[in-house]
């Protein structure tokens, strides 16, 4: 797998401070995509080990409250099974951080077998994900007062609580965010 960009404190892409890796590779190419050029599978650098460790040790202070993942497409089969090793490690070495995912796949396809997004390791990287940001980039439907996420279609879901209860269960944000509207 390439990666496109790590953006390092950043603060745009989940709360808190955290680190972020764009994977490259996306089949969806949604129009008006902001990031076009991560559609290549080639485009960027090699996710070595040692930029697994990098990322890791740009985690560890306790003000970074995270990792996000994005792209491109985390999800496209072959970045699944380029991630999932190393989300693993990230929750067993640094298990109080959380994982974040934006995927332009419903979580619904994500974990049914007749998908083609379903793989031999769909089911352990979302384990390992806190938050799914799910659903393609719709620009008909954008709207740039949604906090993480760029149209109304996309779903922010709180995937502890939904794999606690069983049910898929939205994220609750702060309510001091929760108030904006275009209208």
């Amino acid at each position: 797998m390439n990666y496109a960009e790590i953006k390092y404190f950043d603060i745009a892409n989940g709360p808190g401070t955290r680190t972020s890796l764009f994977v490259s590779g996306c089949t969806h190419r949604c129009e008006e995509c902001f990031q076009p050029q991560t559609w290549s599978f080639e485009y960027g650098q090699p996710f070595t080990r040692d930029v697994q460790d990098e990322l890791i040790e740009s985690m560890r202070p306790s003000y970074i409250h995270g990792l996000t993942l994005l792209g491109g497409e985390p999800m496209e089969p072959s970045n699944q099974r380029a991630l999932v090793d190393f989300l693993e490690r990230v929750k067993r070495e640094l298990p109080k951080k959380d994982i974040w995912c934006f995927t332009g796949d419903l979580y619904e396809d994500l974990i049914e077998g007749y998908s083609l997004r379903k793989t031999e390791v769909t089911d352990r990287i979302l384990a390992c994900v806190d938050v799914l940001v799910d659903g393609p980039y719709m620009k008909d439907l954008r709207d740039i007062s949604l906090r993480f996420r760029g149209s109304s279609n996309q779903r922010i879901i709180d995937m502890n609580a939904t794999r606690k209860t069983g049910k898929l269960v939205l994220w609750e944000d702060d309510p001091q965010y929760t108030t904006h509207s275009m209208e």
